[in-house]
């Protein structure tokens, strides 16, 4: 046993966090830690490292166990280079190593019994080398640094490092230190999907056990054979990753709930017998035999619904021409660093493309570049573009969240608008200040004010970034019975899955398409994993050659559609101008008259069209 809590409680300024918490854990199990936002893992993680100590209950840990633990937001401090940094963990190997082949140069000299003290020292250190398996130890190193992402940075300082980069370094110096527990917190933030599928390879590897806090459903399913939930104070264990756990849940409340009402019936009955029998002489005593066991019995507490999750509603006004948005031979850049060159892209209507590929690569830089227009970009007709910053960084700190939202709405009455942010999951926190919110509820804060942009092209820049997994989930679902058009950058994979008809990679300078997400996580650098999707997005080789023609001159047929109907727009315009000017020419306004009756009549009849078309 590495930890064991018995009967834990454990409050802040007055408030449960934890509530009569108990259970062990076990040299070799790789559990997951899960619940919503504020439900108190992080509090338990550091009563397990004895950081905090119970107000009631025992916490034991394994004399000498040694636990790697990874803060969410705790990153490697150090003068050193990074190298170094990953060098000092075998400091010790090092030192062996050298004591070693100090005693083989000596042996070479010497005679008689100091030959056998060497020669024994020799044998010693040489056991001790192969168990260490010290003389490897620049290859573990290489390895670590290469598989996160930092083959090009073996020479740099630490210390000068984005936080980021720190928080990835102190995992690579955690997993170079093998310790017997490894504890994670949120390890997938900050890591790309290359980095993040060579993270899942090491650690099904890893000898030691494993204990993590993720938000990441796949991560979860691959790496976990123990789901750890806490909820209303309460943990609860189930034995399988995360998909089993939804399923074990869903039965075991259902079994508590027939338990519950069980009981209840019973004690219905019961309390029905006494009431009636209790004053009669013949039936006093059978009548206090069951008040006995009324008061004997062990109440079952009434099974608790999950919170509600943020319920998220997106809806939009007009349907945009087919061709949403179109960017020709641009060229992408950020921080004087060339990403695209003399690139394409088209979004068409109804598309939903997940844009996926390493850090720096251009992934936020093309959605703000999209989002922007300018001389490379066009929209077409009604298109009402929806963005939604990851870093919320619009948001100001110092307005409260009601205002943040009603501020950009005000044709939602006040309390309307606190329906909209309680419908989000952030009701109690409505009058709190932008600044005092927590990621999960400034991104929530976030998605409410995209929903009631009610755009019908949403541009998304890693929405599921601080939402816990109820939050995700309902994202997810929402986007799901979105009909619009969605183009988002993730590195949520069963976010990705989920929605994404196609996905755009961006590797090495260029936009690269898939129809399909395993395709691309494959050439990312990732294994795709065995199942099946749940929805496959069909794409040119599911279609029949007949089919592909007559869909291809469809849509040729409503792009000359809506050119035509662009160019009557600027007729009419042009027409409505010159009428202004020749009121008094009767035989002109005539003529003008006629000629744009003649243009609406077109236009009805192009509408028309266009209706069976698209």
């Amino acid at each position: 046993m590495l930890f064991m809590f018995k009967d834990v409680d454990f409050s802040y300024a007055g408030d449960p966090v934890l509530r009569d918490v108990s259970f062990a854990f076990h040299e070799g199990e790789r559990a997951g830690l899960i619940g919503g936002n504020g439900a108190g893992k992080t509090t338990l993680v550091r009563l397990m490292l004895g950081q905090l100590l119970p107000e009631r209950g025992e916490v034991f840990r394994r004399s000498g166990v040694r636990i790697g633990y990874l803060e969410q937001s705790g990153g490697l401090e150090s003068d050193a280079t990074v190298y170094r940094a990953m060098e000092e963990v075998f400091d010790e190997d090092k030192v062996l190593i050298s004591r070693l082949a100090a005693a083989q140069e000596a042996l070479s000299s010497a005679k008689g019994n100091e030959y056998r003290l060497l020669s024994a020292r020799c044998e010693s250190l040489e056991k001790q080398i192969a168990a260490r398996d010290s003389y490897h130890f620049d290859v573990k190193i290489k390895t670590v640094l290469n598989g996160m992402g930092f083959e090009k940075f073996y020479g740099q300082t630490v210390s000068t490092m984005s936080g980021g980069e720190k928080t990835r370094l102190k995992l690579c110096r955690l997993l170079l230190e093998e310790p017997e527990l490894l504890v994670l917190d949120e390890p997938t933030n900050h890591l790309d999907l290359g980095t993040l599928f060579w993270l899942e390879d090491y650690l099904a590897t890893f000898k030691g056990a494993l204990l993590v806090v993720s938000h990441d459903r796949y991560f979860l399913d691959r790496l976990t054979s123990r789901t750890l939930e806490l909820e209303y104070g309460k943990l609860t264990s189930y034995k399988g990753n995360y998909s089993k756990y939804r399923v074990l849940k869903e039965e075991r409340f259902k079994e508590l709930s027939r338990a519950y009402e069980r009981q209840q019936e019973e004690i219905g009955k019961l309390q029905t017998y006494v009431e009636k029998n209790i004053v009669r002489a013949t039936t006093a005593k059978s009548a206090l035999s069951r008040a006995n066991k009324l008061e004997r019995m062990e109440l079952l507490e009434k099974p608790k619904l999950p919170p509600p999750p943020p319920r998220f509603r997106f809806e939009y006004d007009e349907r945009p021409y087919e061709r949403a948005i179109r960017a020709e031979n641009f060229d992408l850049t950020a921080g004087g660093k060339t990403l695209l060159r003399g690139a394409d892209f088209t979004l068409l209507r109804g598309q939903k493309i997940a844009v996926v590929g390493n850090n720096g690569t251009g992934k936020s830089t093309l959605l703000k570049f999209l989002r922007a227009g300018g001389d490379k970009v066009s929209f077409g007709r009604f298109v009402r573009i929806a963005y939604y910053d990851q870093e919320n960084a619009d948001l100001d700190p110092e307005a409260s969240a009601l205002d943040a939202f009603w501020g950009e709405n005000r044709k939602l009455t006040r309390t309307e608008a606190r329906a909209v942010l309680a419908r989000a999951g952030i009701g109690a926190d409505a009058d709190k200040k932008v600044k005092e919110l927590s990621g999960g509820m400034r991104a929530k804060l976030g998605l409410a004010r995209l929903e009631a942009r009610r755009g019908n092209v949403l541009l998304l820049d890693e929405p599921t970034n601080h939402l816990d997994l109820p939050a995700r989930e309902a994202l997810e679902e929402a986007l799901k019975n979105f009909d619009g058009t969605l183009l988002f950058v993730s590195h949520d994979r069963r976010f990705i899955e989920t929605l994404a008809d196609s996905v755009l990679l961006i590797r090495d300078g260029a936009l690269l398409p898939f129809a399909d997400s395993r395709a691309a996580f494959a050439d990312a650098g990732g294994t795709p994993r065995p199942e099946k999707r749940e929805k496959s997005a069909p794409t040119e080789g599911y279609r029949s050659k007949e089919e592909r023609a007559r869909e291809a001159r469809t849509r040729q047929r409503v792009r000359e559609v809506e050119r035509r109907l662009e160019e009557i727009e600027r007729e009419e315009a042009e027409l409505n101008a010159e009428l202004a000017k020749v009121a008094a020419d009767y035989l002109r306004v005539r003529e003008l008259t006629e000629r744009a009756e003649a243009l609406r009549r077109e236009s009805d009849a192009l509408y028309a069209e266009y209706e069976t078309l698209i």
